[in-house]
């Protein structure tokens, strides 16, 4: 006895338009976008294995999102949490001590992974994950520092005495 076609999968009202933006979505994840595209071919009554082939997925992935459809519409084809170790880092403690000035004696204006990290006894990794987060990118500061050479207004005053006097059949360039 041949397996039947599953029957055609009843969008609730609206969906269908929403279904058609997100497989257009750029900005929504690929995960997403097939399981988008698999509701869709489903609701056009075509057979598992046909939407698998057509969507680049296994049939029992076809399976698991039209039911996941059914039960809980639209909202049902985002991602579950996960199992797992939970977080034990405090994203908040590492980005409250980034917001501080690191040491003098480090004789840096700002903190790098690996010197928060080693500071702070866990790995530069999760440093970065922690910024990443919160979007901190403390190496682009928004503020002026002076710069602590102690030569700083020698140097200064001869660039400017090159750029406001240069030499004859001279050309004063700047490297920065």
């Amino acid at each position: 006895m041949a397996n039947r076609p599953a029957p055609a999968l009843v969008l609730r009202p609206g969906d269908r338009e929403e279904l058609e933006r997100m497989t257009r979505s750029q900005s929504i994840s690929a995960g997403i976008v097939q399981r988008a595209r698999i509701v869709l071919l489903a609701s056009e009554g075509r057979r598992n294995a046909e939407i698998a082939e057509l969507a680049g997925a296994s049939r029992p992935k076809v399976n698991l999102w039209r039911d996941r459809y059914e039960e809980r519409g639209i909202a049902g084809l985002v991602d579950e949490k996960r199992s797992g170790r939970p977080r034990t880092l405090d994203h908040a403690a590492i980005v409250t001590a980034t917001l501080m000035p690191p040491p003098k004696s480090l004789g840096v204006t700002h903190w790098s992974s690996r010197l928060l990290a080693q500071r702070l006894k866990i790995s530069p990794t999760s440093v970065l994950t922690a910024w990443r987060a919160y979007g901190i990118k403390p190496w682009r500061s928004e503020t002026f520092r002076f710069s602590t050479d102690p030569e700083l207004v020698g140097k200064v005053t001869d660039i400017c005495g090159l750029y406001l006097a240069p030499p004859e059949n001279a050309i004063v360039l700047c490297v920065d």
